[in-house]
């Protein structure tokens, strides 16, 4: 019978981490026996998405000559731990060595994708990568995850727990390492609620109020709305016609976090937010973690928690309310980390995070099958599919 798994992984051996959101494409390049990056780059151009969802051959013109790159530098210079290449392309200042394969590349035991959207639009990409990549790179292993599961595996790692992945948007997932759990991750309309845009929404509501006088308005939004829009009634004409009307209302979050202090409506506000995902963290925490001598942990993700305590205070209280055993901590990894550190078990067949056919799935690139070993499972609370993280760096 022929052996289809992929050959054994050498010691030096590399592992790529990429993380495609709305600000654009990242790539990570490490050791498959090392933990932490080598080299990053950035693309700072957005994959497109169009009908037919996320756009493989854009994902690709992007990727494949920013990896070569790595992978050629990675090859020819010694062992100097660098930051790889600039965001137009262009090679950086150091990788590390390895050793070249047959047709003249380092090698890559595996690579692992994050992106925005990738559980209702990821299709082609499913379809596409896999050979593509292997065509090119002589990628080995390929994982495609939706980025909350990057979010998760850079915030958390490969232990039970929870994660509130915060931006512009709000998603939590929490796995028992059997099954994932969601909540919330809705989009602006339907829920994120907590959220940047959420939090920015409301502010500007009571800014609103104010400027009508009617009950529940903030003056000191009023005036951060004028400082920032210009005159109140104008904003309507403003904010409408944009197609980007999340991260609008987003970019006001700091300014109500900024009147928290001085301000009961805007500490209200933030209250209000922490409430919503302390909920959505409860509804996800794995019951057996909960139970266990460790409790709960339920790491805090993304750019909306660098309002600090205004936010994360309602957040603590409400958690510990809801779920007693539970450990609140801030993520030390992002998406991009969370890419690589799948990757990396994957190229050690360790990867202990739950598959799932939109979620996280994986592929031996050699056959186009997934891996033995490990049994695909179900999302639980909805088929997971708006599964955008917020943008990297939103408030």
């Amino acid at each position: 019978m022929t052996d289809t798994r992929p050959p054994a992984i050498t010691p030096d051996a590399y592992v790529l981490g990429v993380d495609s959101g709305g600000s654009g494409l990242r790539v990570a390049l490490g050791r498959a026996d090392t933990d932490g990056p080598l080299a990053t780059a950035v693309c700072a151009e957005p994959v497109r998405t169009g009908t037919g969802g996320i756009d493989a051959a854009h994902l690709l013109e992007q990727l494949l000559p920013v990896a070569a790159e790595l992978l050629k530098r990675a090859a020819t210079e010694g062992g100097r731990p660098g930051t790889g290449l600039a965001e137009d392309g262009r090679p950086g200042n150091g990788t590390t060595s390895a050793r070249l394969t047959g047709n003249g590349s380092a090698q890559v035991a595996a690579l692992a994708v994050g992106a925005a959207g990738m559980a209702t639009l990821g299709g082609r990409l499913r379809a596409e990568l896999p050979g593509a990549l292997a065509a090119a790179l002589g990628v080995r292993r390929l994982a495609l995850a939706a980025d909350a599961v990057t979010a998760y595996a850079g915030a958390v790692g490969q232990r039970p727990g929870a994660v509130v992945a915060g931006g512009t948007g709000m998603i939590a997932l929490g796995t028992d390492l059997v099954e994932w759990r969601r909540a919330d991750g809705w989009g602006h309309l339907l829920g994120d609620n907590g959220s940047g845009a959420w939090i920015g929404r409301a502010g500007l509501e009571a800014a609103m109020r104010a400027h009508d006088g009617r009950r529940g308005g903030s003056p000191a939004l009023l005036d951060r709305l004028r400082s920032v829009f210009g005159p109140a009634e104008e904003l309507p004409g403003l904010l409408y016609p944009r197609s980007d009307r999340p991260a609008v209302l987003a970019s006001f979050a700091p300014e109500v976090a900024a009147c928290a202090g001085a301000d009961a409506i805007a500490a209200d506000i933030l209250r209000r937010a922490g409430v919503h995902i302390a909920e959505a963290a409860a509804a996800v925490c794995p019951k057996e973690g909960a139970e266990g001598d460790g409790g709960c942990e339920v790491a805090l993700t993304g750019g909306l928690f660098r309002m600090g305590e205004p936010l994360i205070g309602p957040v603590r209280e409400e958690v510990a309310r809801l779920v007693s055993q539970a450990r609140l901590t801030t993520g030390t990894g992002d998406p991009l980390t969370g890419a690589l550190r799948i990757a990396r078990a994957l190229a050690a067949d360790d990867l202990r995070l739950p598959h799932h056919p939109t979620m996280l799935s994986v592929q031996n690139t050699r056959n186009g099958s997934a891996p033995s070993g490990r049994a695909t499972t179900t999302a639980r609370n909805g088929e997971p599919g708006s599964d955008d993280v917020p943008a990297h760096g939103a408030p």
